[in-house]
């Protein structure tokens, strides 16, 4: 028993485990036009883990056997498979809500226009990263010319109607630099929506937080600092442990581009799969063992349980 499970323990005096499925999570590859400082997966341009189509279709399967209310799509840049488009396409014309998690520069890269109508067109919810609200923020964790380029497709993502239509959803994912807890998710809300309308009269739906998890890209940052054990600690020590029920793994599957099934995206990073060997991959979905089973958990999901508690969704608190 990990040190995380037992902090749960001695909290509900049971195990953690799965309470209401309704989210399926898909990364549908590690490949990124960006090669950022904290990606827990370390994407870049050079990585060639990418779903195919025929584990596609069985996703599609698996979102029809089962009262989904959503299907996030997630990355590397999903939009750089070459089938998300049809894949987008094929759950929509099911009426399935669809989310997108995009880095925004590449909308830009392939032509902002074309895919923000696409998204438009089909009513895409969008979580779009941009880490800070000013160039110099962006710059140390994304690198040079990111900034003025997230800034562009934001630009024309309002253009298509984003964050200015109720049915056009543009959240924007902030991640802190350093080393430390996100601040207040509606303090900081406030400020970049004023620092974004004011210089660069950008509108959004909603600002979410992130807490960066120590795993991938950002782990080895905190070791190269000597910084890592202080992290951990901070982490363990902030430990809220209101945010049990609202914990996304607690209501999602997380489907890996080559369709094994995790708890989570930060487990797909660490390889470690669901507990249940009888429905572990994506073409052996089965609703009824995944939605009771136990959730394979680490220290690092300390990192979801701080403070005011992080996810996908931002701060749980």
């Amino acid at each position: 028993m990990n040190l995380f499970e037992k902090r749960v323990q001695g909290v509900t005096g049971n195990g953690f485990y799965e309470s209401s499925l309704h989210t399926l999570q898909v990364n549908i590859g590690f490949r990124c036009n960006q090669e950022c400082r904290h990606c827990h997966l370390v994407a870049s341009p050079n990585r060639t883990e990418m779903m195919t189509w025929s584990t596609m279709k069985h996703v599609l399967d698996a979102a029809e056997s089962f009262p989904c209310t959503l299907v996030d799509i997630t990355g590397g840049a999903p939009e750089l498979n070459p089938n998300f488009i049809k894949f987008v396409t094929a759950f929509r014309s099911k009426e399935c809500q669809v989310q997108v998690r995009t880095n925004l520069t590449v909308l830009h890269d392939l032509g902002g226009e074309q895919m923000s109508q696409f998204f438009s067109e089909n009513e895409i919810r969008l979580i779009a990263s941009l880490p800070c609200y000013t160039e110099e923020g962006v710059l140390l964790q994304r690198g040079k010319g990111v900034f003025e380029k997230s800034i562009e497709a934001l630009k024309v993502l309002n253009d298509a109607g984003y964050g200015k239509d109720s049915s056009l959803v543009l959240n924007i994912m902030f991640n802190p630099l350093e080393p430390v807890l996100p601040p207040e998710q509606t303090t900081l809300e406030k400020e970049y929506r004023h620092e974004l309308f004011e210089h660069f009269g950008i509108r959004f739906s909603h600002l979410l937080m992130l807490t960066n998890m120590p795993i991938g890209r950002f782990l080895q940052d905190l070791k190269n600092r000597h910084q890592d054990q202080s992290y951990n600690k901070l982490l363990q020590d902030s430990f809220n442990p209101e945010t049990l029920d609202r914990l996304m793994c607690r209501s999602q599957i997380n489907v890996g581009w080559d369709g094994t099934l995790y708890d989570c995206d930060f487990n797909l990073a660490l390889g470690l799969p669901v507990g249940t060997t009888a429905s572990c991959h994506i073409k052996d979905f089965d609703y009824d063992v995944l939605s009771s089973r136990k959730i394979v958990t680490g220290d690092h999901c300390f990192g979801c349980t701080a403070g005011h508690g992080s996810s996908c969704g931002g701060a749980l608190l």
